[in-house]
């Protein structure tokens, strides 16, 4: 094929770059035989020529229009015909299902005139009015940006949603009135005139603020395009032997096998995803048309088969006949995602590493969240429809832009979610609405962002920034709780107890019987079977230590010395910056070491027969001091008073001489070891005698000693020269390793000199952010980093997820000239983004050797160790 346009029957489901996904599967069920009215697809191609030029690309309206010329054929009715019309409609798609996109356009063809000869055709008055006046609203809306409200006031004056033919032919005689109102012209009579601008609208869309803002949110890129899926009409809302539904093969929610869904008679598609009506379930399609939902249940079967994974089904019965509209991979929740893989590794559809590369280390992240202790929970006001699993609490706020401009937690409270509602969506903390099911909007685009969502709370009566339940008011401002798991809306703020995912890691339960535990242990066994790279903890405890060893973690990968200075030892490190003589340092000394060797032998007694890494004390001394304007106060204040301003003073002394213009390029670090005498001489004792003596208590200790911000081979060799020293003082101390951090660029950069006197590297990848970018972390991110991502300058925060062309090609030179020049060199990453799932396959891909991270991480980053090891396996990730 060639040009910008492709039948249904040229296409498949591997075309998605092409024809994006809902296209591609159109495609793909044509390909198979199943019931699609015929139609074709624009391409991406065309968008991103659209969006280059503002105009139609050359030649596509001649593709359409040959394009067109075969459904009609294949129809026998013709697009335009006053007494017969052929009926159209217009759908958005990219490769990713993606909310905030245009809306769907049906009934595209009706006008004044043909309106009356679909009534004719169809022997149905209501029916043809009803779908002109559908079309009138959506083309308003989506095309020339109507407001919707102007719509809905024409159709509340009617007082009523079951109007007569007559009534609805009023209702379009205002729907037009209201369209030339807001866009200064008739509404379009000619139908391809109606064709091409919906098309144009479809392209325009890409852009739209919510679409943007949706693919920031999900990383999604900004430069593929929408295709645009042109298709014949069929109608659902033809009478009760019609209707229109989606199905999932399975439960979205937990997983589960068996058929679900929502099925609404008389009624066009975007009625059910709308949530403005409230739907049956699917099974009761059963009791209405039986034929038709075996069918359907059939049709599901053979595209679960042929996709090897949850779909999800919409669909249309005309008159008893069933048609299919579109299919997809499903989105599901955490859980369900956890749990579906398993279940299809069981059946044999899937291999294990491709059950793996279907999960992910957010999904995971999610699942250890807490969830509502329901036996301190209040009686519910209501519930509804449970669909997205979690826990909520928050303010409640009744539209949009209150939730986006909250500082606080909030739930957003809707009678239903639309499209222009997504930044409220993404700013909420959970969802609820009074309308729908869990195939709405809300409950379709929460699954998708991990949201807390509860649809269909039918007890809710909305009005302004109020809204009633059961007898008592909730007012904007109040706080309220919803459960996406029961469905459950509780007044006041609920307590959480522990997800039992996390119980499940902590040991406390076991997987037994628990559907989503037997798939996580069995996924989590696969991914330490796979991976290369190992997780290690950020600990500085050993209650942190344990609970990472419980976790999964396979050594401490960062110790940071400095947190073992604070409370009631800062006095101590103050005794060591204020002494004036050798043996005023040497005694502040004295006093710390044992306090050391005792946190040292927590930690290795905690990580007994595995690497735990020390790094030396960082941060610069005056953080142990008080801040200098509280002492400058303090001393004002005594000299006002002719009082001796006594110990006050001299900390301020202390405190200005110390004092730095930027403290994190300053005296820290190394450049502490090197200028503080004995401090470093201090902790490495420290290291060695607990080493020591936990391996004469039977123990197998194996401490690592690292140096941070080196920036020259000449400060490491320096301190490692100490350090060997003070090692070979002590007795029965195993052998110690001594490493560098490399947090500076220049240490990336000459890492091969570096290599020369470092045993292993580990990459702070925090500072080397900082360093790298110019940016101090504290400062930037409340000043302009909301900008950038508004902008797009960032997909996602530098300090979220790691910087690959900027930092992480600073990390690849320093592990390529570091292993040069020491074949044997361990390379591992202890910063925060150690844990972010994105950066752990960098770092895997980069051949680190571990990663290491916050305790709570280590499932997450276990998972994507794995996960990292498979993603280049045979076989296709349908997801």
């Amino acid at each position: 094929m060639s040009g910008y346009v492709y039948d249904f029957v040229d296409g498949n489901k591997d075309l998605k770059d092409l024809l994006g996904g809902k296209g591609a599967n159109l495609a793909e069920m044509t390909r198979m035989g199943l019931p699609v009215p015929p139609g074709f697809t624009i391409t991406t191609e065309a968008c991103r020529a659209y969006l280059r030029t503002g105009t139609l690309p050359a030649g596509l309206l001649d593709e359409v229009e040959d394009h067109l010329r075969g459904v009609q054929a294949a129809l026998g009715k013709t697009f335009g015909d006053p007494d017969d019309p052929l009926l159209l409609s217009v759908r958005s798609g990219g490769k990713f299902s993606m909310p905030g996109m245009m809306e769907t356009i049906l009934d595209i063809g009706l006008n004044d005139t043909s309106v009356t000869g679909l009534a004719r055709v169809s022997a149905d008055e209501r029916f043809a009015w009803d779908s002109y006046r559908r079309l009138i609203q959506m083309f308003g809306r989506t095309v020339f940006d109507v407001p919707a409200e102007a719509f809905e006031a024409e159709l509340a004056g009617f007082g009523t949603t079951e109007l007569t033919a007559g009534e609805l032919r009023d209702l379009v005689r205002a729907y037009q009135k209201v369209f030339e109102t807001h866009t200064g012209r008739a509404f379009p009579q000619a139908p391809h005139e109606q064709l091409f601008l919906a098309i144009g609208a479809v392209f325009r869309s890409w852009n739209a603020e919510r679409a943007v803002l949706y693919r920031r949110q999900e990383r999604i890129p900004q430069d593929l395009g929408t295709a645009v899926t042109v298709m014949a009409m069929v109608f659902g809302n033809r009478g009760d032997d019609s209707g229109t539904g989606v199905a999932f093969t399975r439960d979205p929610a937990t997983g589960r096998r068996g058929s679900y869904g929502d099925y609404l008679r008389n009624a066009q598609g975007e009625d059910v995803v709308a949530g403005i009506r409230n739907t049956v379930p699917l099974h009761e399609l059963a009791t209405v048309d039986a034929a038709s939902y075996e069918q359907l249940l059939a049709v599901m079967q053979r595209l679960e088969d042929r996709y090897r994974d949850l779909c999800d089904i919409e669909f249309t019965i005309e008159a008893g006949k069933l048609w299919m509209l579109q299919t997809r991979v499903g989105k599901r929740t955490p859980a369900a995602a956890f749990v579906i893989a398993a279940q299809l590794v069981e059946e044999g559809v899937i291999t294990l590493d491709e059950a793996l590369r279907r999960v992910t280390g957010e999904q995971l992240a999610q699942l250890m969240f807490p969830s509502f202790d329901e036996a301190a929970a209040p009686p519910p006001l209501t519930t509804g429809v449970p669909a997205s699993p979690g826990a909520a609490v928050g303010a409640v706020v009744f539209d949009s832009a209150a939730a986006a401009a909250a500082t606080g937690p909030v739930i957003l409270v809707r009678r239903e979610t639309n499209p222009d509602d997504l930044p409220g969506m993404i700013a909420a903390q959970g969802i609820l609405t009074a309308r729908g099911g869990k195939t709405s909007h809300a409950a379709v685009v929460a699954r998708g962002m991990g949201k807390t969502c509860v649809c269909g709370a039918e007890e809710l009566r909305i009005e302004g920034d109020t809204c009633t339940v059961g007898g008592r008011t909730v007012h904007a401002g109040d706080v309220i709780s919803i459960d996406g798991g029961n469905g459950r809306v509780y007044p006041g703020p609920v307590p959480v107890h522990p997800s039992r995912v996390v119980r499940y890691f902590e040991g406390e339960v076991t997987a037994d019987g628990d559907p989503l535990l037997t798939a996580i242990e069995r996924l989590m066994d696969h991914a330490g079977q796979v991976a290369r790279l190992g997780v290690h903890a950020n600990a500085d405890t050993g209650a942190d230590a344990a609970r990472a060893r419980r976790f999964g973690a396979t050594g401490v990968g960062l110790c940071r010395t400095e947190h073992m200075f604070l409370g009631d030892r800062r006095v101590l490190v103050e005794r060591l910056i204020l002494a004036e003589t050798a043996a005023e340092r040497e005694a502040a000394l004295a006093a710390l070491l044992p306090l050391q060797r005792a946190d040292f032998e927590e930690l290795l007694t905690a990580m007994d027969g595995l690497p735990v890494t020390v790094r030396l004390i960082d941060p610069p001394l005056h953080e142990f001091l008080p801040p200098l304007e509280e002492l400058t106060a303090r001393v004002a204040r005594a000299e006002a008073l002719s009082e001796d301003a006594g110990h006050a003073g001299v900390l301020l002394n202390a405190v200005r001489r110390m004092h730095e213009s930027n403290p994190m390029l300053g005296l820290r670090g190394v450049r502490l070891g090197l200028v503080v005498p004995g401090l470093f001489e201090m902790q490495v004792r420290a290291v060695a005698e607990a080493a020591a003596a936990r391996a004469a208590a039977g123990g197998d200790p194996r401490p690592e000693i690292m140096v941070p911000l080196v920036g020259t081979i000449q400060e490491l060799e320096i301190v490692r020269a100490e350090a060997e020293r003070v090692l070979a003082a002590v007795p029965g101390a195993p052998p110690i390793r001594i490493g560098t951090m490399i947090e500076v660029p220049r240490a990336a950069l000459t890492a091969g000199e570096i290599a020369g006197a470092a045993e292993f590297f580990s990459f702070g990848t925090n500072d080397l952010t900082q360093m790298t970018w110019g940016f101090s972390r504290d400062d930037v991110e409340g000043a302009f980093f909301g900008r950038y991502l508004e902008l797009g300058v960032f997909a996602v925060s530098p300090f979220e997820s790691l910087d690959r062309s900027g930092v992480g090609e600073l990390v690849r030179i320093a592990v390529d000239r570091g292993r040069a020049a020491r074949p044997d060199l361990t390379v591992g990453v202890c910063g925060e983004h150690g844990g972010d799932p994105a950066s752990v396959r960098f770092f895997h891909d980069a051949g680190l050797d571990y990663v290491s991270c916050s305790p709570f991480r280590v499932p997450i980053a276990r998972l994507e160790a794995g996960r990292a090891a498979v993603a280049g396996t045979a076989g296709s990730d349908s997801r």
